[in-house]
């Protein structure tokens, strides 16, 4: 085991809430609250295990072809996130950020945004990303743009400038990323970060969980020995 391996960035994406939901009689709904209480637990146990960065793949931009009810119940869980909830995640000195397509989002949930980005801006526990309206294409095609629009020379981009504008800037690439429910498939997330990152992929839906299944990850990781393409 390489104990001189720190799991620093974690991807998770949480996958399986309408399938849990479905298993267990529920409405798809619940299923989606069950793995949004799954999501604040997590927080909880990355920053016991002394994880740095955590990024959730909350919502992606093909998400919005779901349909209006699904869509709206997923937002106020976002603004739930942002206002009730805010306060115990502040208490953890935890910084928390939204990475996605923000201006898709209503007006009222960009200011929530914003607020809390502002008000948990100085913490240092655990850097909590939120992927909201995220997709890995639009980041990088995103980034792109920034830099055409900085005139910056062909001759001059460079990888490093293009992770200076992902939504992700000053942050390292992701360590490791878990998918639940058991597909084996990132679906354009942390597409750029993502490059050298292991990855891991376990059969339980995302509502069932368990810090006991962190723990594992954590190990396994630590027993890999990391290539970077070497």
């Amino acid at each position: 085991m390489n104990q001189n391996q720190p799991l620093r960035h974690l991807g998770i994406i949480m996958d399986g809430n309408r399938r849990w939901a479905k298993i267990h009689g529920l409405p798809s709904l619940e299923g989606h609250r069950r793995g949004y209480n799954k999501m604040k637990d997590l927080v909880k146990w990355c920053i016991k295990k002394e994880i740095k960065i955590l990024t959730v793949y909350a919502f992606s931009t093909e998400n919005w072809t779901r349909s209006r009810k699904e869509v709206s119940y997923l937002m106020n869980l976002f603004r739930q996130a942002l206002t009730k909830d805010i306060s115990e995640i502040e208490k953890q000195n935890v910084k928390v950020k939204v990475i996605g397509q923000k201006h898709r989002l209503a007006p009222d949930l960009q200011k929530m945004i914003k607020k809390v980005e502002q008000r948990t801006g100085k913490n240092k526990k655990l850097i909590f990303n939120i992927a909201i309206s995220y997709g890995g294409r639009p980041e990088i095609t995103q980034a792109v743009r920034n830099i055409i629009k900085q005139k910056i020379p062909a001759e001059k981009v460079s990888e490093k400038l293009i992770s200076q504008n992902l939504w992700t800037t000053g942050e390292p690439d992701s360590d490791l990323i878990v998918r639940t429910s058991g597909e084996q498939r990132l679906s354009n997330f942390l597409t750029w970060q993502s490059a050298y990152s292991e990855l891991m992929f376990i059969k339980k839906h995302w509502p069932d969980f368990t810090e006991k299944d962190l723990d594992k990850i954590v190990t396994e990781y630590k027993r890999r020995q990391r290539r970077f393409g070497k």
